[in-house]
């Protein structure tokens, strides 16, 4: 095989992680993973941009710092550089151009270009430094700011939250009881509450507002990368910051506390229903639970561990959102 130095850009690691994905209805991580060097190419070249630094990646997604050449200058700012991320192809990732679009920078980075067939976006540069080192109640004020700044009408394309909630009401009541039976009937049961019984006002939800989505700028002190959109109601917006940084929870009484405090200062600083707030952060955990379980079968004995705590957690926080 002849080398590629467009294989320079792809983190080794997430390569290998990435050619374990089974198709979602696109295209299976491995047959990506072999077609990204040509893609990085053809983009660099179409879209007229140089690549200046180290890429970095997500689970999902690489993303290569870049000089624009050509078009897009004026946007990104007086140094030229930008982002181009490419996302391995699934559904969630399949409208997040469009909430870029919609909220136009801003609090979230702003969007260059999109090429939305090959699930690639020109962004602005941002800095690094996300808010997982920053004091706690500070990150979730800042989350609950951007979340009140981000509260903009719904695209039509964006998949609708009432229907995630039905489907999950169905599945949570069906799913083998890897928590407590109780806590899966409750959160079936609040699924479709919320879903019969909608919030006053339908927004678009970045769906995944957590410490590390979360990123300096330098036009602005903090901007959202990376959502997963969805219309709904924006209450559904709080637990991603419940769940994260759980090793900062402490021990015993102050995890309910701590819990507590963060949904508080983040309903606070957004201006969201505290109740409809713990009420869907027990329907996302159920959720995570079954999901963390289900991961199970294929993954070995790591996997078979962090789903175990990733279930213990989900019963931390329902039990803390219940009290």
């Amino acid at each position: 095989m002849t080398y590629d130095p467009m294989y320079d850009l792809i983190p080794a690691y997430f390569a290998h992680e990435v050619s374990g994905y089974e198709s979602t209805g696109y295209v299976s991580g491995e047959d990506w993973i072999d077609a990204l060097p040509g893609l990085i190419t053809a983009l660099l070249s179409e879209w007229e941009l140089e690549p200046v630094g180290r890429p970095s990646n997500g689970v999902c997604a690489v993303a290569i710092p870049v000089r624009l050449l050509g078009a897009g200058r004026d946007v990104v700012g007086v140094s030229g550089e930008g982002i181009l991320k490419i996302t391995w192809p699934h559904p969630e990732a399949a409208t997040e151009h469009l909430a870029l679009q919609t909220w136009n920078g801003h609090g979230a980075v702003r969007l260059v270009r999109a090429d939305p067939a090959r699930f690639a976006m020109l962004l602005e540069r941002l800095h690094p430094r996300d808010l997982t080192r920053v004091d706690i109640d500070e990150a979730c004020g800042v989350i609950g700011g951007l979340l009140a700044v981000l509260r903009r009408p719904p695209h039509p394309r964006v998949p609708s939250l009432t229907a995630y909630a039905l489907r999950k009401a169905d599945e949570l009541r069906e799913a083998p009881a890897v928590l407590p039976r109780r806590y899966l009937d409750q959160a079936a049961a609040l699924a479709k509450e919320l879903a019969e019984r909608p919030a006053a006002e339908d927004r678009l939800l970045h769906t995944d507002m957590h410490y590390t989505n979360v990123l300096a700028a330098y036009r602005s002190p903090w901007l959202a990368i990376d959502p997963k959109p969805m219309a709904g109601d924006p209450a559904f917006e709080v637990a991603p910051a419940l769940w994260n940084r759980a090793d900062e929870l402490g021990s015993g009484s102050q995890i309910r506390w701590s819990l507590r405090r963060r949904l508080e200062i983040v309903c606070e600083r957004a201006g969201l229903d505290e109740g409809r707030a713990r009420a869907w952060t027990i329907v996302r955990e159920a959720d995570n639970a079954v999901d963390a379980a289900r991961s199970v079968a294929s993954g070995g004995q790591a996997a078979d561990a962090r789903a175990h705590d990733r279930v213990s957690l989900a019963v931390t926080v329902i039990k803390a959102m219940n009290d």
